[in-house]
This record gives structure tokens, C-alpha cells and sequence, in this order.
């Protein structure tokens, strides 16, 4: 297998990779990440849904992908906040009755002001995690063996595990950093789950890092907030790798298809992924948390998961 890293682009980790005949749902394509993987997807050959809160950003967001491969890319209306849109965009998807041989969880906020969603969850955590989470399992069956799921996770889940006693912060003081944290700190142990769940019959899944990389997630940032983010990740994480800067779109997208499509299954299936390798689990500097990749805490969070969307999924 060829070696890949910081530098690697979406092109080069798909490179001689042909996927027509697959199928591919990515969630954010108006902009940044979301936008990028779904066009590298669309050049080698799959078809790709991608979903949007704001179906108008994203068409003309994605405007160049389909001047250059038509009918490859659709688009679906979804707000990850509102649990009825997830419902819907689900029924939208399944009335197709095809497969999805990918499934990439990119969409989310960052630091956003305290808020709650349509359904009275904690912002961060309700868009990043539980509108995902919903999302993936009401389509898991159309998910074929050999099939795959990616969450964007984040270097960001090392600045706080999720607090399952109080996921909404309904009793503690809210900060959007640890909101941040725990709600990236969920991505990761959602996917552990799922891929426990589903590896018999063939499906993985697999959490990434993206990197640092300049895009839209960062526009609920002050710059208080950005100096305290920057020296968490300088204090809590592998400094080396923090000076090398910002990795541009096509970089920072580059793990995600690693682990989507290039990498072996059985080395991503249930494992955190950045600069196109598998992480090692660290409790201070570079790699993945231990709590992020807890087997017991990733059940229980999808407990609570169930109990929040009141909807159950059998393994």
C-alpha cells in the first residue's frame, strides 16, 4: 500500500482508484471539506448525494462538479439540527431504493454561541453527533457488505470527553470549546460502535482527523477563543505537527478518502485516522484519547443516543 501523509491530497490517495458503479453520501457540500470530497469522489467515477442545510450555497458551492461530471452529483435538503429533516432526508434517500457503498459524516459546527436545536439539544452536540447519528443508522441497511462509514471527528475531541451525565449542559456552565470537544469526542465513539455493530456483515467504520484547515467551521470563532484553541492543541497535542501550519482543502479532506476508500478495512474499521494512518491512542501529545475509543463508553453513548432520538436500532 502506498504511504501517504500530512501532505497527501484527495487526488493522490484515489489515484489509479476506479469508482465507478458506488455510491457515495457525503453530508456539508456547500463548502470547505464537504465540497472537495464530494468532487474527488464524482472524478473517479461515483455518484455522490450530497446534503446541505442551504440547498443555494450548496448549488452554487458545487457549480464546477457538475459542469464537469453532470449527473454524478445530487444534492438533498438536510438540517442536521432538526430531527424531522433528518427523517425526511432519510425518506428522500431510501425512496431511491439504492445502495450506499460510502457514507461520510463531514457536515458540523464549531464553537458556535450557546444554543440549542430544533429539538432543544445543545447545539454542538445535537448537530455533530445526534443528527448523525440518526441519519447513518436510519440508512445502515442500505449500506452493502465491504461498505463504509466516516465521521469527521477532530483533534478538537482533546480538549474534553463528553460528559454523558449532562451531554445538553443543562446543569453545568457552558463553554463552547468543551462543547467543542465532547461533541468530537462523540463522532469518534459513535463510529467505534457502529463499526462493533456492523463488521460482521462486512460494513466498517472509521473516525478522522482532518487537520487544520482554513474554511467556514471556524466562522463562530472570536479571536479570544481562537488564542485559547490554539494553545490547547500546543499544550495538549504534538506541537511538531501544530507549527507546520494549515493543510489546504484538498489535504485536509485527503484522510477522509484514505480511510473511505484506499486504506485496507480491517486496518481503519473502528479505529481514529489522520494524516492518513491509523492513530495511536496517547493520553497527552499526538493520537487519539483513550475515552475517545472507549468500547463501554461508546456503548453508552449510544444508549443515551437512542433514548435523545427516541428511536431504537438493533445490532
Amino acid at each position: 500500500m502506498a504511504r501517504f501523509g500530512w501532505e497527501s491530497t484527495t487526488d493522490q490517495v484515489l489515484e489509479g482508484i476506479n469508482l465507478t458503479g458506488r455510491r457515495a453520501l457525503v453530508t456539508g457540500v456547500s463548502a470547505g471539506l464537504g465540497v472537495e470530497t464530494a468532487r474527488a469522489l464524482a472524478a473517479h467515477g461515483a455518484e455522490v448525494i450530497g446534503t446541505a442545510r442551504n440547498l443555494e450555497k450548496a448549488r452554487t458551492a458545487t457549480t464546477h462538479i457538475r459542469d464537469a461530471y453532470g449527473d454524478r452529483l445530487s444534492l438533498v435538503q438536510l438540517d442536521l439540527a432538526s430531527l424531522a429533516s433528518v427523517r425526511a432526508a432519510t425518506e428522500l434517500i431510501r425512496a431511491t431504493g439504492k445502495r450506499l457503498d460510502l457514507v461520510i459524516a463531514n457536515a458540523g459546527v464549531m464553537a458556535t454561541p450557546f444554543g440549542r436545536t430544533t429539538d432543544g439539544f445543545e447545539t454542538q452536540f445535537g448537530t455533530n453527533h445526534l443528527g448523525h447519528f440518526l441519519l447513518i443508522n436510519r440508512l445502515a441497511d442500505l449500506i452493502p457488505s465491504r461498505g463504509r462509514v466516516v465521521c469527521l471527528s477532530s483533534i478538537g475531541h482533546q480538549f474534553a470527553d463528553l460528559d454523558l451525565s449532562d451531554p445538553n449542559f443543562e446543569h453545568r456552565p457552558y463553554d463552547p470549546i468543551i462543547a467543542y470537544g465532547g461533541a468530537k469526542t462523540a463522532n469518534a465513539l459513535f463510529a467505534f460502535e457502529f463499526d462493533r455493530r456492523h463488521k460482521a456483515r462486512g460494513v466498517r467504520a472509521a473516525a478522522v482527523h482532518p487537520g487544520g484547515i482554513l474554511t467556514e467551521l471556524a466562522r463562530h470563532m472570536t479571536q479570544e477563543l481562537i488564542a485559547r484553541m490554539t494553545a490547547m492543541v500546543m499544550t495538549q497535542s504534538d506541537t511538531s505537527s501544530a507549527q507546520r501550519g494549515f493543510k489546504s482543502v484538498p489535504q485536509g479532506a485527503a484522510t477522509t478518502l484514505w480511510a473511505a476508500v484506499t486504506a485496507p478495512a480491517d486496518l481503519v474499521g473502528g479505529r481514529y485516522c489522520e494524516d492518513c494512518h491509523v492513530a495511536e491512542v496517547a493520553k497527552n501529545g499526538a493520537g487519539v484519547r483513550p475515552y475517545a475509543v472507549d468500547s463501554e463508553r461508546a456503548k453508552l453513548l449510544w444508549e443515551r443516543s437512542e433514548e435523545l432520538v427516541s428511536e431504537r436500532f438493533r445490532e
